[in-house]
């Protein structure tokens, strides 16, 4: 009888803390032995040459819309985890918003778990929502497992989804704090975005280039302002997500610096993709905050190789492709949203490991143990180490590609990624301890993956 279930064997192991040559042996979907620079000595039932290869700890991309239930016909948590595989993550946090009905309140949490359970093939885990309307069930929901909240001081483009006023987002923040959870929020301010986005289109100006100008950066900084205050007064520790350039940063490392509980995420598009883009590839590449210019491209990625950003996500916020649209050149109309969970890995190798020498671990930290100990997952997942769940990333760094659209696992095959060359390719994806991604292919069982 074999002593354990896998042994990956001689890959380049690396962690947020360090990289080095060795065998991982995983028994009942643990991590019972890693060895460093020599191989383990015992049989498994499975083994997986690792030679030239890099291996990671499972991606935690912790800022997923997959729809489901209600608007599966966008992505469905069999899709939408299929394409996570494809990426190396292992576990996702999903947004509560794009649902129907959205979560809000425990029983719709339910519904979600239940349809998780059947159809997620990497770990599935939830945010909550925070909406005028439901403070009186953010602490059922907390007790219920959500990670966390997130509001909207903006509006969200989902009718049952309401954006938070300053009061329910001081009020919400009080709750939150009551019980030690956190609150994540789509900073960007109404008021400016609005009147600008009024003024441009009665000039007729509906261009790419218009759309992210009546949506800049220091709507975004106001909006960030103005949490950072009320986390400090109420002691909530809060999580601004998509931050799309470093002048956003920096607002939430100087409260950081004073002792504020408050964390930042931005995601693989700001990274990567610019306006250009959005001229180029229209409806695919529009989202909220929008992409920016290449200065700001390469200024955010100062904050990466700084320290200065917390966790990288994809935000894959999925529509059909008529809902993406760009009817008549404007693109004040048509869904904000960008397709990318499957790519977050090959942007962070392409765009940081290879192009601007950010160091494997700093990747490792910024996509798997910074979200596992920003929610409270760490040690069992976020690192490799014995006693960790089995969450694993087996990438070959050397290999290129060119993204085709047959290669998306995405309800719907598009992406503005679709035709970039990218470095860095994952090979497998293990998730506690079972190979759900290999070569190309999805291998889940099929009772994990019904339809």
């Amino acid at each position: 009888m074999s002593a354990y279930d896998l042994i990956i064997r001689n890959g380049q192991i690396v962690t947020a803390e360090s990289t080095f040559q060795g065998d991982i042996a995983i028994k009942s979907g643990k991590i019972a032995e890693v060895s460093v620079g020599k191989s383990i000595e015992a049989a498994a039932q499975k083994e997986i040459d690792a030679n030239g290869l890099h291996v990671f700890p499972g991606l935690i991309d912790t800022h997923v819309h997959f729809n489901e239930p209600g608007r599966s016909e966008w992505e469905g948590l069999e899709t939408g985890s299929k394409s996570l595989a494809a990426g190396g993550v292992t576990s996702f946090v999903d947004m509560p918003l794009n649902s129907a009905p959205p979560v809000i309140n425990k029983e719709n949490l339910q519904l979600k778990k239940d349809l998780a359970e059947q159809k997620a093939i990497v770990n599935p885990y939830y945010w909550g929502g925070l909406v005028p309307e439901n403070i009186a069930n953010l602490k059922e929901l907390h007790e219920n497992g959500v990670l966390g909240f997130k509001a909207f001081v903006s509006p969200s483009g989902i009718e049952d989804f309401n954006s938070a006023d300053d009061e329910t987002i001081y009020k919400g923040m009080t709750e939150i704090a009551s019980f030690g959870s956190i609150l994540g929020v789509h900073a960007e301010s109404t008021v400016i975005c609005d009147q600008l986005a009024k003024k441009k289109q009665s000039e007729g100006k509906t261009s790419a280039r218009d759309f992210v100008e009546s949506r800049p950066i220091i709507s975004e900084i106001e909006a960030v302002r103005r949490l950072i205050s009320y986390a400090e007064l109420t002691g909530c520790k809060l999580h601004i997500v998509h931050a799309s350039s470093r002048k956003v940063v920096q607002e939430i490392e100087a409260a950081k610096k004073r002792g504020v509980d408050v964390t930042v995420e931005t995601c693989a598009h700001y990274l990567s993709l610019t306006v250009k883009d959005m001229e180029e590839k229209g409806g695919l590449a529009k989202c909220c905050p929008p992409l920016r210019d290449q200065e700001e491209v390469d200024d955010l990625w100062v904050a990466v190789a700084n320290g200065e950003v917390d966790v990288v996500s994809s935000d894959h916020s999925p529509a059909p492709a008529e809902l993406k649209q760009i009817p008549n050149g404007n693109f004040f109309k048509g869904w904000g949203g960008i397709s990318g969970c499957q790519s977050t890995i090959n942007v962070m190798l392409t765009e940081g490991y290879q192009k601007r020498n950010i160091p494997l671990e700093k990747i490792v930290a910024l996509t798997a143990t910074n979200p596992a100990k920003l929610f409270g997952l760490y040690p069992n997942k976020g690192t490799i180490a014995e006693g960790s769940d089995a969450d694993i990333a087996i990438v070959n760094l050397d290999e290129s590609f060119v993204l085709k659209n047959e290669d998306l696992f995405y309800r719907h095959q598009h992406s503005p990624y679709v035709g970039k060359t990218f470095t860095g390719k994952v090979t497998t994806t293990i998730v506690n301890g079972e190979v759900v991604f290999e070569n190309g292919k999805v291998t889940a069982k099929t009772e994990l993956i019904q339809a």
